[in-house]
């Protein structure tokens, strides 16, 4: 989350005016995350989420994001809730921006995750998943494999200010990826962005998943990639065996994947470290001059990266 477009008091009254949600008592920005300006309102009858969206966000999927989060709270997983206007809509416009509200989830984010919340976020992904598998939206997922490349042209020379090299790797890393991707693997909707900071939790205990703005359909175990980069490595940039073991067991446990997509792990999470090295690389060397955001360091997933090259099997993650 993060905050790029400033609300006023007058604009907020004049757009709560359309919800049954109460007068507005405070709302305040908030500083993570790098892709929309997001607001904790608190109104009389409650504390809700205000996110508005801005450029990298297509307008044309916000109905599958808001329509995917109604689906998965109908189907039982603990996730925010768009709130629907007096006219039934749950996209409107503030500030020249499309926006919308979502309830507030109680629980908080866990910067150091023990192998217990690793096996909570691995039973929730897998239950997101099923809940999703008859969910009538689709996107593409367009930070997929076919989008690295682009992406990274876009940084140019500028990657080896960062780490000396850079540049050299991530060529010789896109030329593997693109002749090795796996195909014909389990299919469904998928978070695509599962990260701490987008995991609640209240006494160990997972209470909520938000922030579904790069969730598409793809491979489910692709997701599950994801969640080890995410998750499973220490600040040395090692993987903690432990939780990995946690997070895919967890995840088997509730949504078994047929072998095929398990014997695929080790090439999936070298992509998913790429992606994040790339969006990462792309967002240190453009930021917003102003914005309240915090870019996050892209040789991280360099580190992450080197260890998934060296992996010869799913037993690297914790799987037989």
């Amino acid at each position: 989350m993060a905050v790029y477009t400033e609300v006023s008091l007058e604009d907020l009254e004049s757009f709560l005016s359309s919800y049954d949600i109460g007068r507005a008592l405070s709302y305040k920005g908030i500083a993570e995350g790098v892709e929309n300006s997001n607001y904790l309102l608190h109104t009389d009858k409650g504390r809700y989420i205000l996110t508005l969206y801005e450029k990298r966000v297509e307008s044309q999927d916000l109905p599958f994001f808001l329509g995917l989060m109604d689906h998965l709270a109908q189907k039982g997983l603990k996730c925010p809730v768009p709130v629907h206007a007096r006219d039934g809509a749950s996209l409107r416009h503030l500030s020249g921006r499309p926006a919308a509200i979502v309830s507030f989830l109680d629980g908080m984010c866990i910067t150091r995750p023990s192998g217990q919340h690793c096996e909570q976020v691995g039973i929730n992904l897998a239950r997101l998943h099923m809940a999703g598998q008859d969910y009538s939206g689709y996107r593409a997922n367009n930070l997929g494999p076919a989008q690295w490349r682009p992406l990274f042209d876009q940084c140019g020379s500028c990657a080896d200010d960062v780490a000396a090299g850079l540049s050299q790797t991530i060529t010789r890393e896109l030329d593997y990826l693109e002749g090795h991707w796996p195909f014909g693997l389990s299919q469904g909707v998928i978070h695509a962005d599962l990260f701490p900071d987008n995991v609640f939790f209240i006494d160990n205990i997972c209470s909520g998943l938000i922030d579904f703005y790069f969730a598409c359909n793809d491979a489910l175990a692709y997701d599950l990639a994801i969640c080890i980069n995410a998750w499973c490595f220490e600040r040395g940039g090692e993987l903690n065996a432990t939780k990995a073991r946690s997070l895919t067991q967890g995840y088997m446990s509730q949504n078994p994947l047929p072998k095929t997509d398990i014997e695929a792990l080790p090439i999936l999470c070298r992509g998913a470290s790429l992606r994040f090295l790339l969006t990462r690389l792309y967002d240190w060397l453009n930021q917003v001059e102003g914005a309240m955001v915090k870019p996050k360091d892209p040789k991280e997933y360099l580190e992450r990266l080197r260890f998934h090259q060296k992996a010869s099997s799913s037993a690297s993650y914790g799987l037989s």
